[in-house]
């Protein structure tokens, strides 16, 4: 699993024979990680990233996931690994303001 994410780092690209790799190792989880990235889902604020799901838009930061799966199976979610594999890549959308004052904003 290591040589995945060093051979992530070293290539900082999504070509075929990674992703491959991404969907070998983590099988449906994986896959939706990959169709985030590249249905531009993964966005990174000021202070968070955050993956929009199909219900739901979720929080993302270090190792940790405000989706049910991560909170309540305390398993590694999608969302962590769209999070990770977009941080090695750069492939995630900036967002110049702070999620917080989105949800401050939206109650």
């Amino acid at each position: 699993m290591n040589d995945l994410w060093q051979h992530l780092a070293e290539r900082k690209a999504l070509d075929l024979e990674i992703r491959g790799e991404i969907e070998t190792a983590f099988g449906t989880r994986g896959k939706k990680a990959l169709a985030a990235i590249d249905d531009h889902k993964v966005m990174k604020y000021l202070d968070f990233f955050v993956v929009e799901g199909r219900t739901s838009r979720y929080i993302v930061e270090d190792e940790f996931c405000t989706c049910s799966d991560f909170m309540y199976r305390g398993r590694t979610c999608w969302h962590l690994l769209a999070v990770r594999i977009a941080r090695a890549t750069g492939t995630y959308q900036s967002v110049d303001s702070w999620y917080q004052d989105q949800l401050k904003n939206s109650r």
